[in-house]
């Protein structure tokens, strides 16, 4: 067999499963327990040692090592893409299209057609911008120092502080927010100190707020980012949902990286990478941080209980700055092994058509969710109360995806709102694994 990757045909899978069944158990000549890899369908992979099969049942147990434990786990080859062996690869169950989020923006492009995709994108104005009115106080000061002139907070004069409480959390002002920033980088040509600082808020804003992911990129790398940056991860992530993945994974090989890799490295399918990545962060703060962010990509890879230990290590920790830092961490945590437990009970098919009502922990307190079920499906999520600030689009994108995936194991966290959004996630499955409120 080569390395390549090779399709089994429906007609000969009964044939070739024997043969598989001795590579894996290592009967083959040659072939033994080095470190073996699982490919899964969603596009995640796993390194581990296998250790039994039950071809009968079509499964096998898998031991992987997750921070300082070891964990066993089976799989059903139903939900494996390819098994890799002593550098060989044998693929199990062929993908299909919209397998994953992963699967669909992947290699898509190649790097010169994302390079002239950014740049017509970055060359040509929104469609809403000029209908946009640039509207904005005037007691604001355009000339927006890196530093406010003052520790008050002052939204209506200091344009950082105004992006953040005014425009960030009024969908209704994002677009002339977005314009003001262009007026306001179009004063700033003559000094470049400032003018990077625009165009890396002007990245940030068309990533966070509209997911314009093309226009993100442009201003990004006009900017050219600090390697290991936020806005170098952001800009990776571009890339990613764009359609090339090396070019998104070239900027995730610094030795420092910030949270946000975690998120984007599991999104990516470097489910071990990203839970090293958590690991590193040790007994700083953001180590709490960094674990739910692991145990978040972990769970949406669909390794539920290996996402259950990564929280349950938040729950257990008594390392935190304060106690209100604590009690949000720790709530986040429960909530998020609650709805895994709860959620895994739950048959949509067979649920009573109404309204459900659940709630969790976000980033600033307890959300609230309304979930309507008819003829087994979830037909509608709605965040009904929130004490969330910086929620970005989280708050419509996330349900959305919720419907139109009928899962809670493929919902995408959206972009800059990772905690938003798996709070509403977990509100919806405590929701569902109720009972009806009418």
């Amino acid at each position: 067999m080569s390395s390549t990757s090779r399709p089994i045909p429906a007609f000969g899978y009964s044939r070739l499963v024997p043969f598989l069944v001795a590579l894996l158990l290592g009967f083959a000549p040659g072939i033994g327990y080095s470190q073996d890899q699982v490919e899964f369908l969603n596009g995640t992979t796993i390194e581990g040692k296998v250790q039994s099969i039950r071809k009968t049942d079509r499964e096998f147990d898998f031991e992987t090592t997750v921070g300082d434990r070891t964990l066993k786990r089976t799989y059903p080859f139903a939900k494996v893409h390819a098994v890799i062996l002593k550098g060989k690869r044998y693929e199990l169950t062929p993908k299909q299209a919209g397998d994953s989020a992963a699967s669909q923006t992947a290699d898509r492009r190649s790097e010169s057609e994302i390079k002239a995709v950014i740049e017509a994108a970055g060359e040509t104005p929104p469609e809403w911008f000029e209908s946009t009115d640039l509207d904005y106080p005037k007691s604001l000061d355009l000339s927006w120092p890196l530093r406010p002139p003052t520790k008050e907070w002052e939204s209506h004069k200091n344009m950082g502080q105004y992006i953040w409480s005014v425009i960030n959390e009024n969908p209704g002002r994002w677009h002339s927010g977005i314009k003001l920033v262009h007026h306001v980088l179009s004063l700033h040509q003559d000094d470049p100190v400032l003018l990077r600082r625009d165009m890396e808020s002007l990245g940030n804003l068309y990533f966070t707020l509209l997911q314009d992911y093309a226009r993100a990129a442009f201003w990004f790398q006009k900017a050219k980012p600090d390697p290991g940056s936020r806005e170098s991860i952001r800009l990776a992530e571009c890339y990613w949902r764009l359609g090339n993945r090396p070019m998104a994974l070239k900027l995730t090989r610094g030795r420092s990286l910030p949270l946000a890799a975690i998120k984007l490295l599991g999104e990516m399918g470097e489910l071990d990478r990203a839970v090293r990545l958590a690991e590193a962060f040790g007994r700083t703060s953001q180590s709490n941080q960094a674990l739910l962010l692991a145990g978040d990509a972990l769970r949406q890879a669909g390794r539920a209980e290996e996402a259950i230990t990564i929280y349950q290590r938040v729950v257990d920790n008594q390392d935190f700055r304060n106690k209100e830092y604590e009690n949000r961490m720790k709530s986040r945590a429960r909530d998020s092994i609650e709805a895994i437990r709860l959620f895994d009970q739950v048959d949509l098919a067979t649920l009573a058509d109404g309204k459900y009502t659940g709630n969790a922990i976000g980033y600033n307190g307890k959300l609230d969710v309304a979930v309507q079920v008819g003829g087994g499906k979830i037909r509608s999520v709605r965040v009904t109360s929130h004490s969330e600030k910086q929620f970005y689009a989280a708050l419509t994108d996330t349900p959305n995806q919720i419907v139109q995936t009928q899962s809670l194991t493929e919902v995408d966290a959206t972009s800059g709102a990772t905690v938003t959004s798996q709070a509403i996630v977990n509100a919806t499955a405590k929701a569902v694994a109720g009972t009806p409120v009418e």
